[in-house]
């Protein structure tokens, strides 16, 4: 069951009734996709955020942080990260709610990125849809391969100590023991636990959400206006340059891999190797422009370009993988 078909039930009522704009049209999957991605990432927003404040409140994530960077766990909190991502139904767009928790929890920003990339790469639609539609063999493959990419990805994000670029005003949560300060050890009245959590919850969402508004905006309009024959055409060939370019192609594009995968069912049967599809496929739904004007808003441009450089790069190499082997 897909937990946010509710919302996709709101969204066709509001687009294809309310509007009356006709369905299967470019502006009707425009207006569509508009709303329920904006409500969705709303709530996603709000939710994670709340408990999020309220655990960083009474849970003193700072040990959190110790046990995660001794040396005895090296490489198994990146894993763990990655298969968080696996297991969480989100695009790229919507693992940002998370990702700003993992951030505000001072979880090493190298898991963090460990999960920012396997939650829309690896995930639910790639363990049920992807045997019936290419095969176990190629089921197997893509799955260990994108969690490999997330820990590898988030395992040199954090040896490059990127974390000074990372925006403060989103490290700033109170601790129980500082919030109880402010009281000289009296107990904090609920009402101003309550004020507190909801200030830090509103002071986030302030910042970040006119930045979703924008990224949705946008990853809209190319969902709903970028033809299918125009990607047919430019990826069928078999030269080098292919791959490369398949990527370059899919970052500006936006879709959760639900949507994206019967179209690359379609490519594939159309005669575009296997491998440049899935690049083609995962830079979709792995990097966009609307999540890039969202992450744009929490991080400086330096982690940013870094992110977006290791994440394409890899996919690349997975495509080259792909075409190499099958």
């Amino acid at each position: 069951m897909d937990i946010f078909s509710p919302i996709q039930q709101f969204a066709d009522l509001a687009t294809y009734q309310w509007f009356g704009i006709i369905p299967q049209s470019y502006w009707g999957d425009t207006i569509n996709f508009f709303i329920y991605d904006v409500i969705k990432i709303g709530l996603l927003m709000f939710l994670i955020n709340s408990i999020v404040t309220v655990t960083e409140y009474y849970f003193p994530m700072e040990k959190v942080r110790d046990i995660l960077t001794k040396r005895r766990w090296y490489g198994l909190d990146y894993l763990l990260a990655a298969l968080l991502g696996v297991v969480t139904p989100f695009c790229s767009c919507s693992s940002i709610p998370l990702f700003i928790g993992f951030i505000s929890a001072k979880i090493p920003l190298g898991v963090t990125f460990a999960f920012l990339i396997s939650s829309p790469l690896v995930n639910e639609s790639s363990l049920y849809l992807f045997p019936s539609i290419f095969g176990l063999k190629v089921t197997l493959l893509y799955n260990i391969v994108g969690i490999l990419v997330a820990v590898l990805g988030g395992m040199l994000i954090n040896k490059l100590n990127m974390e000074k670029y990372i925006q403060p005003e989103f490290l700033k949560f109170k601790s129980k023991k500082q919030v109880e300060a402010e009281y000289e050890g009296a107990k904090v009245p609920l009402k101003d636990l309550i004020k507190h959590w909801s200030g830090n919850v509103w002071s986030i969402t302030k910042k970040v959400f006119p930045y979703v508004l924008l990224g949705v905006g946008v990853g809209a309009l190319i969902h709903g206006f970028v033809p299918e024959e125009l990607v047919v055409t430019y990826l069928s060939r078999k030269d080098w340059w292919v791959v490369p370019m398949a990527v370059m192609i899919g970052a500006p594009l936006y879709a959760n891999s639900v949507g994206v995968i019967p179209v690359i069912e379609a490519l594939v049967g159309k005669g575009i190797p296997m491998g440049t599809a899935l690049a083609f496929m995962t830079a979709i739904v792995t990097i966009s422009i609307p999540e890039g004007l969202m992450l744009s808003k929490l991080m400086k441009k330096q982690l940013l370009f870094t992110f977006f450089g290791i994440t394409i790069f890899a996919m690349i190499l997975m495509g080259y993988l792909f075409n190499a082997i099958l």
